[in-house]
Parts: C-alpha cells; structure tokens; sequence
C-alpha cells in the first residue's frame, strides 16, 4: 500500500472542492466501458479524494486491479469473502462519502434494483447510507429493453442517481445509439453534485452570462473581445454543483459548457438582452459574467467587404447596456452580482457600476494583470458589497474564484 505522501502527490498540491479529504468508492462492472473508468479513477484521486476501487469478476476480465492501484495508490476490492476481508463490505460502505458505479451494466442495475447482494459491490449498496450514483453502459437495446427501464425507475425511487447514457460509438459492429458511458469529466461533475448534497443553493434559479458577443461587421467579419467565457462557466458550473437550477446564457465560448445548465446561445449583444430578459423573471440570483461588446457597427454590410473597397472608418453605434436593462424586472430579494474588467482606475470604476447598475455584489478585477482577465486559468480579483470594505482575493484558480462569489451570494440570500 502506498504512503500518505504517495497519494497527496497523486492528489496534486491544489485539491478541487468539494474532493479534498472525501472517500469515493469506485465501483467496476464488466462492460467495454470500463477503460474509462481508470480515467475516472485518475480525475477523482487528482481532484483530492482518497478513491477505493470495488471490481467486479466481470470487470476484472477488462481492466486489471494493477491499473487501479496505481492510478489511486490505494488498494483493490474484489472479493465478498476472503481470509481478512470478511467485513470489507461494511468497512467500505461506512467509509465512503459517496459511491459511484462506473460502468453499471445492465445485469448490475438488476441486481441493485433487486437488492442482491451476491458480490462485494451489491453488498455494500445494501450497506452503504451515503449518496449513490450510477452510470450506465451498455448495448442501445438493452438500455431500451421494458426491463431495463423499469429496474432504472426503481433505482432512482429508492434514491439512487441514474444519469442517462449518451448516445455515440458503442462496440465494434454495433453502430451508434443511447448507450454510451458518459465522459469521465462529466461523471466527475456529478460526484461533486452529489458530495455537496444538500446543497447551499439547493433549488435556487440562478442565471448566468458568460462569453463575448459577436457584432457582424459584413457576412464574413465581426467585431468582438479576448473573453473565453472561462468565469461565466466556472460560475456556473459551481453554482450547479450547489444544487442550483442554472441557465446560461452565453456568447461563443473558448471551453465546454458546464455540465447540468440549461445552456443558451447566443451570438450578439442585443440577442443576449433578450434571453436574459426572458429568463430572467424566474431567476433569484443574476450573475452577469459575460463581456458583451459595448459597440456594433452602425450599418452591417450585406456582402463581404473588399480591400479595395474599405471604407476610412466604421461607423459605430453602442448596444444594449443589458444589466441596467434588468433593473425594472427583477424579482423581489433577486440578489444581481456584475463584473468589472478595466485597465485604470479598477476600484472607482467598478463601485461606479455598483451604484448605478443597482447591483448587490460587483467583482472587479485589472485587464492588464498577468494571470487575470481574459483567457487564463487564474483571476485575481477585488469584490465589492453595499456595505463594507472592499475584499481583495489572492490569485486563484477561476474555480476557486467562481465559488468564493458563491459564498458571498448565499451570505447576502441568508440576510
């Protein structure tokens, strides 16, 4: 068995919330899919948790129990009974603070909507009171058989989360179709769902922009910013995460969408007013961390310009100012959080937009600061409330960031 030193340096120097010092168990079916699952296994233990892997035989006969060691640093679970190991089932069931099957085959899901017990892994679902999480794999029409979609019902009753698989590549011959397993960020996205569960924003509508706008110039050109959107997603990933409802309503974006949001898309600014108008009504918090553009071409050429043809200037016209274009229509208690990206002046810019957008939090933060703004990892940034000092942040990972707002958000909802 491997150090604590040994897995701290599998686990990285900068554990993920909510993974630091969390006991995932991973469970292993035997399914095609379960390649996939040593990636997983790899996510989870850099993230910050200690992961115990449970293989099934069956799983054993696709990924070997040495993959998993040395990918967790810890050792593997296999059998129900063996000399030492009697009380496996109950030691790792107590243990774990969420258990997660990855693949989850459909003979598995008969046995745990069954409630067998006839191998380690089923035995510590029956054991086991914290949060489950199961993720199928398999052929499109065995995910479609009555049967499988009546044992998937039961499970989520008694208080399972069953995700949907995807639907892409299945095994060599079989085409594509709902079946398969969902990408180990994803998964990993969900097991930080459930160890935050009951969440702090648990039910809450949260709304969030994220990404530039894109004002056409002629056919072929537009007029934009550096924005990756990496703040509004991060936010809103977080804000998930929390057992928030999100949307977001986003511009063209450098990263994936967030897992879990309703995802808008948008291309301009005025297209951006207007989903943000109309999901608006329903949202309690307004989180603005897009970066539309302030101006459009006053004309859009209808066919692309030529070099020679180019005018001596372009004539420009200013958008929508969409978080001011809100203040009439948010609900009672809605708590509006903006964002300031400037290059002089931060602070005093910033508390401006504060005053005159209505806002209850503004985060602030310099252009022209190396590891901040646009289209890095990192964000080093100042936020500013109604009352109170300004609260400078260190440089942190957007991540880190997005939750810090987060805090600061259920603090102004508690009050």
């Amino acid at each position: 068995m491997w150090t604590t030193r040994s897995q701290r340096a599998l686990a990285g120097s900068n554990p993920v919330r909510p993974f630091a010092q969390r006991r995932i168990l991973l469970g292993v079916t035997g399914g095609i899919a379960s390649y996939k699952s040593a990636h997983l296994a790899r996510l989870l233990t850099q993230a910050g948790a200690e992961v115990d892997v449970v293989l099934t035989r069956s799983g054993q006969e696709f990924v070997g129990a040495v993959t998993f060691e040395a990918l967790t640093g810890r050792p593997v679970h296999t059998a129900l009974i063996a000399a030492g190991h009697a009380l496996d089932h109950i030691k790792l069931a107590r243990a774990a603070h969420a258990v997660v099957v990855a693949p989850a085959t459909a003979d598995f899901m008969a046995r745990a909507a069954a409630g067998q017990a006839d191998d380690l892994l089923s035995a510590v679902l029956l054991a086991t009171t914290a949060p489950v999480l199961l993720v199928p794999a398999m052929n499109d029409r065995m995910w479609a058989h009555p049967q499988t979609g009546r044992n998937v019902s039961h499970l989520r009753e008694i208080g399972y989360t069953v995700l949907d698989p995807d639907t892409g590549e299945l095994a060599v011959g079989e085409g594509s179709g709902p079946g398969r397993m969902p990408e180990p960020p994803n998964i990993l996205a969900h097991v930080g769902r459930l160890l935050e569960r009951p969440g702090d924003l648990s039910g809450v509508r949260v709304l969030v922009t994220a990404g530039p706008t894109r004002e056409a110039v002629d056919p072929v050109r537009f007029l934009s910013n550096r924005s990756s959107g990496k703040m509004g997603v991060a936010l809103a990933e977080a804000a998930w995460r929390r057992g928030a409802d999100v949307t977001l309503v986003c511009g063209p974006l450098g990263v994936d969408a967030p897992v879990g949001a309703t995802v808008v898309s948008v291309e301009t600014t005025e297209e951006m007013r207007l989903a943000v108008e109309r999901h608006l009504p329903e949202s309690r918090v307004l989180v603005m961390a897009a970066a539309p553009a302030d101006f459009r071409p006053d004309v859009v050429a209808g066919q692309k310009i030529k070099k020679s043809q180019a005018p001596d200037a372009l004539a420009l016209a200013p958008t929508a100012d969409i978080l001011r274009s809100t203040v009439a229509a948010r609900a009672p208690g809605t708590i509006v959080v903006g964002f300031a990206l400037e290059t002089d002046d931060v602070l005093a810019h910033a508390q401006g937009k504060l005053e005159s957008k209505g806002l209850d939090l503004i985060v602030a933060n310099d252009a022209t600061e190396a590891g901040a703004g646009f289209g890095v990892d990192t964000n080093r940034v100042t936020v500013i409330g109604r009352t109170g000092a300004p609260e400078a942040l260190p440089l942190m990972d957007k991540r880190d960031v997005a939750d810090a707002i987060l805090d600061r958000v259920v603090k102004l909802r508690g009050s």
